[in-house]
């Protein structure tokens, strides 16, 4: 027995949707604009501060922690103030700062510290990064609202 599809997203095996693929087309393209130039901004960085070997991946921590702050900055402005363009937040907020931030940059240093002989550094970069990159969303969004909340007073 089969059941029919009811979702209207999804289409039967096998089938084409373009009007979908055309309505999807400019979040694809704008998430990829964003991405090359978060990406960018981020390698910039990575080159102007390079790693040291056995040494705290600075440029990766500061880079995590500043795209987190601004992701929790960027969020309560167009969720609490800017009814923004519907491309706005996967540009910039999936794009530009998903490019810059770099998890997987951040655990790859995790397990070239490791594998490197250095473990202690490898782990207080692993738990000092989730904390600090947690820690900034939360200040960020929290003290964004407050100032938000004083000028409107």
């Amino acid at each position: 027995m089969t059941v029919p599809e009811t979702d209207s997203l999804r289409a039967p095996a096998g089938a084409v949707r373009p009007a979908a693929w055309r309505a999807q087309a400019p979040v694809v393209a704008v998430v990829a604009a964003g991405g090359a130039l978060g990406a960018t901004a981020r390698y910039a960085l990575a080159l102007w501060w390079p790693l040291q070997p056995g040494g705290f991946p600075w440029a990766t921590f500061w880079t995590n922690v500043v795209g987190c702050a601004v992701i929790g900055v960027f969020m309560v402005i167009i969720t609490d103030v800017w009814a923004a363009h519907r491309l706005v937040r996967p540009f910039f907020g999936t794009g530009v700062l998903g490019g810059f931030t770099t998890f997987s940059t951040y655990a790859v240093d995790i397990q070239r510290l490791v594998d490197d002989g250095h473990p202690r550094v490898g782990l207080a970069y692993l738990g000092v990064t989730l904390v600090a990159a947690l820690t900034a969303v939360w200040l960020a969004s929290a003290a964004t609202r407050r100032v938000l909340k004083w000028r409107q007073s």
